[in-house]
Protein backbone atom coordinates (compact mmCIF):
# COMPACT_ATOMS: atom_id res chain seq x y z
CA UNK A 1 0.00 0.00 0.00
CA UNK A 2 2.77 2.44 0.89
CA UNK A 3 5.49 1.05 -1.38
CA UNK A 4 6.04 4.32 -3.20
CA UNK A 5 6.47 6.58 -0.16
CA UNK A 6 10.03 7.79 0.24
CA UNK A 7 11.91 8.86 3.35
CA UNK A 8 11.25 12.55 2.74
CA UNK A 9 7.48 12.03 2.42
CA UNK A 10 7.43 9.88 5.56
CA UNK A 11 9.31 12.52 7.57
CA UNK A 12 6.93 15.17 6.24
CA UNK A 13 3.90 13.12 7.35
CA UNK A 14 5.37 12.62 10.84
CA UNK A 15 6.10 16.34 11.20
CA UNK A 16 2.58 17.23 10.04
CA UNK A 17 1.07 14.70 12.46
CA UNK A 18 3.05 16.17 15.35
CA UNK A 19 1.99 19.69 14.35
CA UNK A 20 -1.68 18.80 13.92
CA UNK A 21 -2.24 16.49 16.90
CA UNK A 22 0.58 17.59 19.19
CA UNK A 23 3.11 15.35 20.91
CA UNK A 24 0.70 14.55 23.76
CA UNK A 25 -2.22 13.23 21.67
CA UNK A 26 -0.17 11.64 18.87
CA UNK A 27 0.36 8.21 20.56
CA UNK A 28 -3.40 7.96 21.26
CA UNK A 29 -4.24 8.88 17.64
CA UNK A 30 -1.77 6.29 16.30
CA UNK A 31 -3.23 3.65 18.63
CA UNK A 32 -6.79 4.46 17.53
CA UNK A 33 -5.82 4.41 13.84
CA UNK A 34 -4.07 1.04 14.17
CA UNK A 35 -7.08 -0.39 16.03
CA UNK A 36 -9.39 0.90 13.29
CA UNK A 37 -7.23 -0.65 10.55
CA UNK A 38 -7.10 -3.95 12.43
CA UNK A 39 -10.92 -4.02 12.73
CA UNK A 40 -11.31 -3.30 9.01
CA UNK A 41 -8.93 -6.17 8.18
CA UNK A 42 -10.82 -8.54 10.49
CA UNK A 43 -14.12 -7.50 8.89
CA UNK A 44 -12.67 -8.05 5.43
CA UNK A 45 -11.32 -11.49 6.30
CA UNK A 46 -14.62 -12.56 7.86
CA UNK A 47 -16.50 -11.36 4.78
CA UNK A 48 -14.13 -13.37 2.55
CA UNK A 49 -14.65 -16.46 4.69
CA UNK A 50 -18.44 -16.03 4.55
CA UNK A 51 -18.33 -15.75 0.77
CA UNK A 52 -16.13 -18.86 0.48
CA UNK A 53 -18.47 -20.89 2.70
CA UNK A 54 -21.52 -19.70 0.76
CA UNK A 55 -19.94 -20.61 -2.58
CA UNK A 56 -19.35 -24.17 -1.47
CA UNK A 57 -16.48 -26.64 -1.43
CA UNK A 58 -15.75 -26.37 -5.16
CA UNK A 59 -14.60 -22.76 -4.58
CA UNK A 60 -12.42 -23.65 -1.59
CA UNK A 61 -9.24 -22.41 -3.33
CA UNK A 62 -10.91 -19.28 -4.72
CA UNK A 63 -8.76 -16.16 -4.43
CA UNK A 64 -10.33 -12.72 -4.60
CA UNK A 65 -7.28 -11.41 -6.42
CA UNK A 66 -8.43 -13.56 -9.37
CA UNK A 67 -11.29 -11.12 -9.87
CA UNK A 68 -8.77 -8.61 -11.21
CA UNK A 69 -8.74 -9.20 -15.00
CA UNK A 70 -4.96 -8.79 -15.29
CA UNK A 71 -4.31 -11.38 -12.59
CA UNK A 72 -6.85 -13.76 -14.08
CA UNK A 73 -5.33 -13.55 -17.56
CA UNK A 74 -1.79 -13.90 -16.23
CA UNK A 75 -2.76 -17.08 -14.35
CA UNK A 76 -4.53 -18.52 -17.38
CA UNK A 77 -1.67 -17.76 -19.76
CA UNK A 78 1.08 -19.08 -17.46
CA UNK A 79 -0.28 -22.62 -17.60
CA UNK A 80 -1.04 -22.55 -21.31
CA UNK A 81 1.27 -24.84 -23.32
CA UNK A 82 0.26 -23.23 -26.64
CA UNK A 83 1.72 -19.94 -25.44
CA UNK A 84 5.07 -21.59 -24.72
CA UNK A 85 5.11 -23.06 -28.22
CA UNK A 86 4.29 -19.63 -29.64
CA UNK A 87 7.23 -18.10 -27.76
CA UNK A 88 9.55 -20.76 -29.13
CA UNK A 89 8.28 -20.13 -32.67
CA UNK A 90 8.65 -16.40 -32.19
CA UNK A 91 12.29 -16.75 -31.12
CA UNK A 92 13.12 -18.66 -34.34
CA UNK A 93 11.51 -16.07 -36.62
CA UNK A 94 13.63 -13.05 -37.55
CA UNK A 95 11.26 -10.39 -38.89
CA UNK A 96 13.99 -7.95 -39.90
CA UNK A 97 15.74 -10.57 -42.01
CA UNK A 98 12.47 -11.62 -43.65
CA UNK A 99 11.56 -8.02 -44.47
CA UNK A 100 15.00 -7.40 -45.98
CA UNK A 101 14.67 -10.49 -48.15
CA UNK A 102 11.26 -9.31 -49.38
CA UNK A 103 12.62 -5.82 -50.06
CA UNK A 104 15.56 -7.29 -51.99
CA UNK A 105 13.20 -9.48 -54.03
CA UNK A 106 10.95 -6.51 -54.85
CA UNK A 107 13.90 -4.31 -55.83
CA UNK A 108 15.44 -7.09 -57.90
CA UNK A 109 18.62 -7.31 -55.85
CA UNK A 110 20.35 -10.52 -54.91
CA UNK A 111 20.50 -11.10 -51.15
CA UNK A 112 24.01 -10.57 -49.82
CA UNK A 113 25.65 -13.45 -47.98
CA UNK A 114 26.13 -12.75 -44.29
CA UNK A 115 29.73 -12.10 -43.25
CA UNK A 116 30.88 -14.06 -40.21
CA UNK A 117 31.47 -10.94 -38.08
CA UNK A 118 28.05 -9.35 -38.70
CA UNK A 119 24.96 -10.93 -37.08
CA UNK A 120 22.24 -12.10 -39.45
CA UNK A 121 19.68 -9.65 -38.04
CA UNK A 122 21.87 -6.66 -38.95
CA UNK A 123 23.11 -7.96 -42.30
CA UNK A 124 21.11 -6.85 -45.28
CA UNK A 125 19.20 -4.17 -43.42
CA UNK A 126 19.09 -0.98 -45.45
CA UNK A 127 20.94 1.96 -43.96
CA UNK A 128 18.25 4.62 -44.02
CA UNK A 129 20.65 7.36 -42.93
CA UNK A 130 23.04 6.77 -45.83
CA UNK A 131 22.48 9.13 -48.75
CA UNK A 132 20.83 7.41 -51.69
CA UNK A 133 22.10 7.86 -55.22
CA UNK A 134 20.11 10.63 -56.88
CA UNK A 135 18.78 10.03 -60.38
CA UNK A 136 20.32 11.97 -63.22
CA UNK A 137 18.83 15.34 -64.07
CA UNK A 138 17.14 14.06 -67.26
CA UNK A 139 15.88 10.85 -65.61
CA UNK A 140 12.38 10.96 -64.18
CA UNK A 141 11.57 9.18 -60.94
CA UNK A 142 9.28 6.15 -61.27
CA UNK A 143 5.57 6.87 -61.14
CA UNK A 144 3.93 5.58 -57.98
CA UNK A 145 0.15 5.53 -58.25
CA UNK A 146 -0.24 4.74 -54.56
CA UNK A 147 1.70 7.83 -53.54
CA UNK A 148 -0.50 10.28 -55.46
Amino acid sequence: MFNDIGILELVTLVVLAVLIFGPDKLPKVIQDASRFIRKIREFSESAKQDIRTELGPEFKDFEFEDLNPKTFLRKQLDGNEDLKELKELRSTFDLKKEMNEVADAVNGREPEPAPASVPAAVNGSPDLLKKQDKPAADERPPYDSDAT
